[in-house]
């Protein structure tokens, strides 16, 4: 799993308020003297979803998914949440997941409303649509981390391993065919181990990674210039965890 530092300056202190308040979406306004105190709307702000780095953003999802796995969540008023963001949203985040629903990432890794842009097809996969919309989520919007999150056990996977034909799903397990042949696995190689399926779905969440730099340049350079981050992600639906690919 991948590591991040989190500097002392601005953006630490920044961090360090955030968590205390309970994450992303209960956050804490600054006021003279460095005092924070209770905002009045839970909902993240422009000044302070800037004030993070793309790495601390990753953070603060692990962060967030820890607790979920724990059974520690933050208590929240989705209603004030919703309010606070009625007249603007400023997302830390975009995600692309999978359709299943087991996995919102606002509940796995216990955001709010308002917190991440979301897109949610079959096996995650990366169309020329869901790159528009990461663009704009990221270069339009101010969106700091890009996640492509698969999981385990994953239908759509176990659909390509099959070479399921069904209408329009046809063309979509098409986009996962790849990551079966580029899997490195020397068991069973069927829809039936559940191992093998784990491990194209991991396979699939790289290469989603891969598509999205090659295909948008203005996510690639975005990340170049460290604007922003592209990263994989594999959440466990037996443990409720969530690792970086």
């Amino acid at each position: 799993m991948m590591t991040t530092e989190m500097d002392d300056g601005c953006c630490g202190a920044s961090r360090r308020r955030f968590l205390a308040a309970g994450g992303i979406g209960l956050v804490a306004a600054v006021v003279g003297g460095g005092t924070a105190v209770p905002a009045a709307a839970a909902a993240l702000t422009e000044a302070q979803r800037d004030a993070m780095t793309p790495d601390q953003v990753v953070q603060l999802m692990l962060d967030g998914n820890a607790r979920f796995a724990a059974g520690e969540q933050r208590e929240r008023d989705f209603l004030a949440e919703q309010q606070a963001t009625a007249g603007g949203q400023y997302p830390a985040a975009v995600a692309i997941s999978c359709v299943d629903s087991r996995t919102p990432i606002e509940v796995i890794c216990d955001l709010g409303l308002g917190d991440t842009f979301n897109a949610r097809l079959a096996g995650n996969v990366v169309n020329d649509d869901v790159l528009g919309s990461m663009e704009f989520a990221c270069a339009v919007a101010g969106a700091k981390l890009v996640v492509v999150m698969g999981h385990t056990a994953c239908g759509a996977v176990k659909g390509a391993i099959d070479d399921v034909v069904l209408g329009n799903l046809t063309g979509l397990v098409a986009k996962i065919r790849p990551a079966i042949v580029a899997t490195d696995y020397a068991g069973e190689r069927s829809s039936k181990n559940p191992e093998f399926v784990d491990a194209v779905a991991r396979t699939n969440v790289v290469q989603c990674v891969e598509q999205i730099r090659e295909r948008s340049r203005v996510l690639r350079e975005l990340e170049e210039k460290g604007a922003i981050k592209i990263v994989g992600a594999m959440y466990d639906l037996g443990t409720a965890k969530l690792a970086l690919t």
